[in-house]
């Protein structure tokens, strides 16, 4: 697919040979400006998939000011062209995160690869925030699911609530153990404690929180999970709760 460029340069002769080179590259020029405020009325216009900007444009605006507003206002990759490269220039330009900095004079080559690589940077960083925004959807607290989604081999797995037999907390990490899988999250007690129902699980240790329908029978101060072979201690903090929940003929 061609990348439609919004080329911004105030010298004319360097601005018609930048086109040039990018059409002999298979780019698209959809507009050309050599001020700040056309290349904001432009960028609205015809929303380009990438902003090519020279750093020094004549008018109250810098390329800087420019690409400032652009991330404000649409979510593009800008690349400076600038034969200004002092520390000072590179160091407020840096702020802007830039897809890419071409020093004039360049060459083609070195065009169309910042240009690549910027379109690839810049589509990395959407599939990781949509994967982001899918990830903090799934894993937000619903007081009403059954289920959970868990990381597991770079996938989330959606886990049942009522297959887990019992949490423990690994120092910095979580064992959520099921009767033939168990999986290691980075997760607090907390964590755990506001997404499992309090209905279904238990805290029975500092370290432990269990399924009560996975308790097969209870005996010298431990909870047993029959089915797995787990004996798990019950704390002194947690045994009034723990009994609070069990009744006993």
């Amino acid at each position: 697919m061609a990348v439609n460029i919004l080329l911004v340069e105030d010298e004319s002769i360097v601005r018609k040979d930048i086109e040039k080179r990018l059409l002999n590259l298979g780019y698209t020029v959809i507009a050309q400006a050599d001020n700040g405020k056309k290349a904001l009325d432009l960028a609205r216009e015809f929303k380009p998939d990438l902003a090519l900007l020279d750093i020094q444009i004549k008018g109250s605006m810098s390329g800087i000011d420019v690409a400032e507003e652009l991330r404000k206002e649409m979510d593009i990759p800008i690349i400076y062209l600038t034969a200004n490269a002092d520390e000072a220039t590179i160091e407020k330009a840096k702020y802007t995160e830039p897809h890419g900095y071409i020093l004039k004079p360049f060459q083609e080559v070195n065009l169309r690869t910042t240009i690549e690589m910027a379109m690839h940077k810049h589509s990395r960083e959407m599939e990781v925030r949509v994967e982001n925004n899918l990830l903090r959807s799934l894993t937000e607290f619903k007081s009403n699911a059954s289920y959970l989604f868990i990381k597991y081999q770079s996938k989330l797995v959606r886990l049942e609530t009522k297959d887990i037999y019992y949490v423990e907390a690994l120092k910095d990490y979580m064992q959520v153990v099921t009767k033939d899988i168990k999986y290691i999250i980075h997760a607090t007690m907390k964590d755990m404690e506001r997404k499992l129902s309090k209905t279904e699980f238990q805290r029975v240790h500092r370290s432990y929180i269990v399924n009560m329908e996975k308790i097969t029978y209870i005996s010298g101060g431990e909870v047993v999970l029959e089915d797995i072979g787990k004996e798990i201690s019950v704390g002194g903090n947690y045994r009034d709760e723990l009994a609070a929940r069990i009744n006993v003929l």
